[in-house]
């Protein structure tokens, strides 16, 4: 199970998604060269061997990077796995250079830096189901 989170543009006025235009069409993230030039250069620990899936694996958790083959890059779907509450850093460090928001898919809108999300709630339903450690 991950927790899904979308690296978007959005205008900078937009704290939540309730508070868009219903027809609001963000701009693309660049050129899928320049998106994975910016991936590589803000994350250099991660994977791109394959550029349209990367993977960037921390101390305890994981981020798999859905980059995509399409041109230009419209977004990055990101599936978080694992613990730590450092998964977030380098989400939101690569959605700052791209000049995104992060849009927390199991919360329906965006989080910010130390914000609370969604994905922190699934992870202690799923820890309180399945046991920790196992």
């Amino acid at each position: 199970m991950s927790w899904d989170v979308l690296l978007v543009r959005l205008p900078g006025e937009v704290t939540s998604v309730s508070r868009m235009a219903h027809d609001y069409v963000p701009a693309p993230l660049g050129s899928r060269h320049d998106v994975l030039a910016t991936v590589a250069r803000v994350l250099p620990e991660a994977d791109l061997s394959d550029p349209a899936w990367g993977v960037l694996s921390g101390p305890t958790w994981s981020i798999e990077l859905s980059i995509g083959a399409d041109d230009p890059v419209e977004s990055v779907m990101l599936h978080l796995r694992g613990a730590g509450d450092d998964v977030l850093t380098p989400v939101f460090e690569l959605a700052g250079e791209l000049g995104c928001k992060v849009f927390d898919c199991s919360a329906g809108d965006l989080i910010t830096p130390g914000g609370v999300s969604g994905g922190h709630g699934s992870r202690r339903f799923r820890d309180q189901v399945v046991g920790e450690g196992r």
